[in-house]
């Protein structure tokens, strides 16, 4: 099956797994005001003290990521494998920590494992594997910006916040906002 951003479905032997076995997908995300995440495939804010935070919570974790994102990074990220989906058949990067898939159902041994993964984005992305994912890791920024791209609903009735943290606001992080962690009910 080919990934594709209109219609995928997800192995239904990947539902079963997942109402029995525990696994550790994440998803991490900075959101702003309206649910935007980014514009012209790029972050809107820049919050150094977040960008920290993603560096310590995903150091040594496999992260799963679109082309867009991937192109966005400018680069591998050190001390974490690079999960890419995309519908390019050549894209290619050479590098060990990067490994390439063209079909979702090839997500599975990252979606049934112990193992803490991380979804990093984009849209798509969040939007297609949000219903495997055990918990989120939410840096709420309480400023509006214009965006194209958005985070889907998060369904309260799905979440229990387990956790809220102010973020420190400064010269270098101008923007209010907090870290919300929350765990699939």
């Amino acid at each position: 099956m080919i990934l594709s951003i209109h219609k995928v479905d997800i192995p239904n032997s990947t539902l079963e797994k997942k109402k029995e076995a525990i696994y550790m997908l994440s998803i991490i995300v900075a959101i702003a005001n309206d649910n935007v995440i980014g514009k012209d495939n790029k972050l809107i804010w820049h919050l150094p003290e977040d960008l920290k935070r993603f560096k310590r919570i995903t150091s040594g974790h496999k992260i799963i990521m679109g082309r867009k994102t991937f192109e966005s990074l400018g680069g591998v990220l050190p001390n974490r494998k690079h999960i890419i989906l995309c519908n390019d058949m050549k894209m290619d990067i050479n590098n060990e920590n990067v490994e390439i898939l063209n079909d979702i159902s090839k997500l599975d041994k990252y979606i049934n494992t112990e193992e803490e993964c991380f979804v990093i984005g984009g849209a798509t992305i969040y939007k297609l594997l949000m219903p495997y994912a055990n918990k989120m890791y939410i840096t709420k920024i309480n400023h509006s910006f214009e965006g194209d791209v958005f985070f889907p609903e998060i369904n309260e009735k799905n979440w229990e916040e387990i956790s809220r943290e102010q973020g420190l606001k400064n010269e270098e992080n101008p923007f209010d906002y907090e870290y919300i962690t929350y765990i699939r009910k």
